[in-house]
């Protein structure tokens, strides 16, 4: 059932939700979050149908907030609201109210909004595009208790992710982090297998994708290894090598939808690992609505505390020694002539450049001040 409503108001809003209910002869609310979607009305269609597809699972009221550009200054002065209220199959699970602002009651949208939430019940903010720098201070976002962002729409995602770091508050979450929960999982549980300590890592995927910084950022503070962070043609994430002093561990995954494991000392096996819809990333952020401490610290890492790897310039920690910074060799060689022994250049040259593989010399050097590979879990 759809209702439209003209120049209308919050109040008259809410008495159509009322009326929707009763006429398909379902009174009570029955909904266990409100999700607010902050878009325009290029992006609205697809964010709407991902919340319908993932109301399945949590059913809620859906407030789609579209701004509306004024062209004329008197249209820029006039403020109206527009509303179309969908109750029963048209809304998906819950109810959907999609709000269209012009005008002045644009800048402020929050006085829309906050009579049309439900009571007692948690609100998560969502933007598809455009997203605030600080989601927390700004006014949607301030009366919710999660805040979905999405950096891989950005124009540039690596600075987004940068400023995302500066203005973080518990709360805010990205599905470009989303994305990567799958990888997470299936290095943990390889990481889980073996008693064996990192000593570098590498992680490849497409240019400008926020899901192969943050995996690279991941691990890089939870194992405190040096991570290399190289270039694909993707399709996003491709591969993860980690070198450790057992063997090599390679998570690779050429096409997008299947991946193979190879743990040394074992047989190679596949792995699902299949690019998700935005439905299903949308879905598993509301399952959690407490602040994710985990994303938190990976973000605040710093992007530019990885390794650049070079375009081509695969092989990684798993294969062939990495090029080595010509400034580690020289205090190698240094620290070799002032006599501090044969046994120091290797620990040392490890130090700036990471070892040449998972048995080499520069492993035990580190090895005090790793963490325990077990320490990579998932969330």
């Amino acid at each position: 059932m759809k209702i439209d409503l003209t120049d209308t108001t919050s109040s008259k809003i809410n008495k159509a939700l009322v009326q929707g209910r009763r006429a398909i002869g379902t009174p009570a609310v029955g909904m266990v979050l409100t999700l607010v979607i902050v878009t325009d009305e290029e992006n609205a269609y697809d964010a709407l149908r991902a919340a319908n597809e993932a109301s399945r699972e949590h059913p809620s009221r859906k407030l789609v907030v579209i701004k509306r550009v004024s062209r004329s200054p008197r249209d820029r002065a006039k403020a109206r609201l527009d509303a179309e209220v969908r109750v029963g199959a048209d809304a998906g699970t819950g109810e959907t109210v999609i709000l269209r602002l012009r005008g002045e009651v644009i800048d402020h949208a929050q006085s829309v909004v906050l009579p049309l939430l439900l009571p007692d019940a948690p609100v998560v903010v969502w933007w598809p595009v455009n997203a605030p720098t600080d989601p927390a201070n700004d006014p949607l976002g301030a009366l919710a208790q999660r805040r979905v962002t999405d950096t891989y729409n950005c124009e540039d995602p690596i600075a987004e992710l940068a400023a995302r770091a500066e203005a973080y508050t518990p709360g805010d979450t990205d599905l470009a982090w989303t994305r990567i929960t799958p990888w997470r999982s299936m290095l943990a549980a390889a990481l889980d297998q073996i008693t064996c300590q990192v000593a570098s890592a590498e992680v490849e995927g497409e240019e400008f994708n926020p899901s192969v910084e943050l995996l690279a950022m991941w691990l890089a503070d939870r194992l405190d290894v040096t991570v290399r962070r190289s270039p694909s043609a993707g399709p996003g994430l491709t591969a993860v090598r980690l070198a450790t002093d057992c063997g090599p561990i390679v998570l690779d995954r050429p096409d997008g939808s299947l991946a193979t494991l190879a743990v040394e000392g074992q047989p190679n096996r596949a792995v699902a690992l299949k690019r998700r819809e935005t439905a299903e990333l949308i879905a598993e952020e509301l399952r959690r609505l407490d602040p994710d401490d985990t994303y938190a610290s990976a973000l605040r890492f710093g992007v530019g505390r990885l390794e650049r790897g070079s375009a081509g310039g695969s092989g990684g920690p798993s294969a062939s020694a990495p090029a080595v910074d010509p400034d580690a060799e020289a205090a190698a060689d240094s620290a070799s002539d002032s006599g501090t022994g044969a046994g120091a250049e290797p620990g040392d040259a490890g130090k700036e450049a990471g070892p040449a593989d998972g048995a080499g010399a520069a492993a035990p050097a580190k090895s005090a001040a790793k963490k325990p590979a077990r320490k990579a879990a998932a969330k």
